[in-house]
């Protein structure tokens, strides 16, 4: 038996009471500053308004990009889950409006070389985030890193985000080509999303999508979909420079309200009829079973 047939055998083993399965959302971008984790955090926040249990898992690392802007420090991170022995609730930091929130540390560089048991303590308690939460938001690097192609290709549901800038959109390609190229992304299993941000109006951010979408059917056959736009606006630069979400600080913001229409989008049963829900454990179990791919194994 192969170690992805192990992983997945531990997974049925250990998630067969944790049904439903949670929707992970992986938020990404072909380079940095273009707002990642700004639509990261305000997606949260919306979808917390719609009623969902949300928790962001920030696998940015080396970043701190989504405790400074919810103003929490967290006790402990993934790494002291995976290495010290603490439990789920242990790593959780609650941010604004009782949104959980968990750092990513730098503990799954070496998920690969951990034994069984410690991967069936792993496993077990992420499987207890499917029955804790609804939605978690997963916030990747920016760029096209070994790691973020990881976590892309583990997610079922891949959210975009680029700007107008020329540089955003030929990395945006850059990045799905990346993707599209990987062993082991399945196309069919995951659903490709795009969020323009810093558009002039929603008839920017439709054609700069039009755009993308041309090159990325011609020469890379890989099936996206547009979610929508986030226009410029003082209110969104405001609210980043005093560390707090725009959707928190000014609810009627144009851009806080972009951001409640694209949550609303995100919850539409009908648009997400054929969403792959994998579930939190299923999604750390991919990148564990790739990396020991990686290594030979």
């Amino acid at each position: 038996m192969d170690q992805a047939e192990q992983l997945r055998n531990m997974i049925k083993a250990t998630t067969q009471s944790q049904r439903p399965l949670a929707r992970v959302i992986t938020v990404t971008s072909g380079k940095g500053g273009v707002g990642k984790s700004n639509t990261a955090i305000n997606l949260a926040i919306q979808l917390k308004k719609l009623g969902q249990r949300v928790i962001i898992l920030d696998a940015d690392f080396g970043l701190a990009n989504i405790e400074i802007m919810f103003g929490t420090v967290p006790k402990y991170n993934l790494g002291d889950l995976i290495y010290q022995g603490k439990n789920i609730q242990e790593i959780i930091t609650k941010g604004p409006m009782d949104i959980g929130f968990i750092s990513g540390g730098s503990g799954i560089a070496g998920m690969s070389n951990l034994n069984r048991d410690y991967l069936t303590y792993i496993i077990k308690n992420l499987a207890q985030l499917d029955a804790m939460t609804d939605v978690i938001v997963v916030d990747t690097g920016a760029g096209i890193s070994d790691a973020v192609l990881e976590f892309l290709v583990a997610s079922g549901e891949i959210l975009l985000v680029t700007t107008p800038e020329p540089t955003s959109i030929t990395d945006s390609y850059s990045l799905l080509k990346a993707l599209s190229r990987h062993p082991r992304f399945l196309k069919d299993m995951s659903q490709i999303k795009v969020i323009t941000n810093r558009v002039e109006n929603a008839e920017e951010g439709r054609t700069l999508f039009n755009k993308l979408n041309a090159v990325v059917a011609r020469y890379l056959k890989l099936p996206i979909s547009y979610l929508g736009s986030v226009p410029m606006d003082n209110q969104l630069s405001k609210a980043v420079m005093q560390q707090t979400p725009v959707s928190i600080q000014n609810p009627n913001a144009k851009s806080a309200k972009a951001f409640e229409e694209i949550a609303a989008k995100l919850m539409n049963v009908e648009l997400n009829r054929s969403l792959n829900k994998r579930g939190m454990a299923a999604f750390f179990s991919h990148i564990i079973a790739g990396k020991k791919m990686g290594n030979g194994e």
